[in-house]
């Protein structure tokens, strides 16, 4: 079990080096062939991830770019799901998230959505060091996993699209600012009563 935990981390590492494809992001087509992209943790592996498939596939990423990928959060949870024959062994379920924004213009909010992978894998308290190293390269492979979908729903974005959000987004601010000018002037309009004089009693 060892050896064959040692062996799969060889060959991630080996892949990584060797600039390793996201399976099914090999030859992509984008419509946005412009794009910044940001992320809370900017220099998280996921964000580098993302950035170096783009880049791959002709999108030219850079800050001031008309839209605006944002990494909002990731997540990551584990528990168990269930119990094995043996009273040391336990099947742990992974759970990884990722939110993400699109924002356009002015920060104008466009898209958001949540992307979700989960996997599981035995824990063997009697083989703690290779439940570890299997646990962090299923984490790998669900990043993986999440970049891939990131990936497939941004393929279905179009300039168009977007331009018709930016123009909603646009036409709401200015409803709501517009709604907000005339509460004030509405409010500024009411005559402004005194304070309330209470007769003061003589002895």
């Amino acid at each position: 079990m060892l050896i064959r935990n040692l062996l799969v981390v060889a060959l991630a590492a080996v892949l990584s080096a060797c600039g390793f494809q996201l399976r099914g992001t090999g030859d992509v087509q984008f419509a946005l062939k412009e794009l910044d992209v940001s992320a809370r943790n900017a220099y998280g592996e996921t964000v580098k991830q993302v950035r170096e498939v783009l880049e791959s596939n002709s999108v030219k990423v850079y800050p001031g770019a008309p839209y605006k990928l944002v990494l909002v959060s990731e997540g990551q949870t584990e528990r168990t799901a269930s119990y094995t024959s043996s009273a040391r062994s336990v099947e742990q379920q992974l759970t990884s998230t990722l939110d993400y924004e699109i924002r356009g213009g002015n920060d104008r909010l466009l898209l958001s959505d949540s992307l979700l992978t989960q996997s599981t894998y035995v824990h063997d308290d009697n083989n703690l060091a290779g439940a570890d190293q299997e646990s962090a390269q299923l984490r790998q492979e669900m990043r993986r996993e999440l970049i891939q979908q990131l990936v497939m729903r941004l393929q279905q974005v179009t300039p168009q699209r977007l331009e018709q959000l930016q123009q909603t987004a646009e036409a709401r601010a200015q409803a709501e600012a517009q709604a907000i000018e005339e509460a004030q002037r509405s409010e500024a309009a009411q005559p402004q009563q005194s304070p309330l004089q209470l007769p003061i009693s003589k002895p």
